[in-house]
């Protein structure tokens, strides 16, 4: 079924931006409908529309006011949302990432989740993560859902360098530094793929939708 603007909130981010709200949790179905609205804006855009950025329930709208009112755009998603079919999702992908389990902070998180190292190796590596967003470097995806047992904060204050392919996790979330930059989360290892190639084409890795398993080396 198209989405149904009744379920769905949008509401002013400011003078040139709007979010549109399709859900309050973090789950796959949600997720995908956001990305699947975010494709049928950019396909088929209104002059003045800017860009859209997805994020786990909700996709930030942003656009020209100078050429767009308020209220064109919000009636152009509207009608976008009653236009979007959940059958033209892309069949998900499975990526297999093998990882050596060296991490710096497996010793903190097996003893803060009063697990066994090889615990915590065995619940990261046999949970399936669906790929809900990229951001915060090019290549990093964000991943979900991290088994209960095995969530911790993250550091109170974070690294100054984290290496390229460290595997981390923190909260419900987990996912891999595509290279070598600032970063607070817990490492739990690291692999060797790369996960940003501005050569390649795609140049990413991981694709929103798609499904990680990371597979002790």
């Amino acid at each position: 079924m198209p989405i149904s603007h009744h379920v769905v909130k949008i509401i002013p981010l400011s003078d040139c931006a709007l979010l549109v709200q399709l859900g309050e949790s973090i789950d796959p179905l949600t997720n995908r409908q956001v990305h699947l609205l975010a494709a049928a804006l950019e396909r088929d855009p209104l002059p003045g529309f800017l860009e859209c950025v997805p994020g786990y329930a909700s996709l930030a709208v942003h656009y020209d006011p100078l050429i767009l009112a308020y209220g064109q755009i919000y009636d152009w998603l509207v009608n976008r949302l009653a236009l979007v079919e959940p059958s033209a999702a892309r069949p998900a992908r499975r990526v297999e990432v093998p990882v050596t389990y060296d991490g710096p902070d497996l010793e903190f998180v097996a003893a803060y989740c009063h697990l066994t190292p090889a615990q915590v190796i065995g619940l990261h590596s046999s949970t399936l993560y669906h790929v809900y967003m990229m951001g915060f470097a090019p290549g990093f995806a964000y991943l979900g859902i991290v088994p209960e047992p095995l969530r911790v904060p993250r550091l109170e204050t974070p690294r100054t360098r984290v290496p390229a392919g460290s595997v981390a996790i923190a909260g419900a979330q987990t996912g891999i530094y595509p290279f070598e930059t600032p970063g607070g989360w817990r490492l739990l290892g690291h692999t060797a793929l790369t996960l940003f190639d501005p050569l390649r084409d795609p140049p990413f890795l991981f694709a929103p939708g798609d499904e990680v398993q990371f597979v002790p080396a």
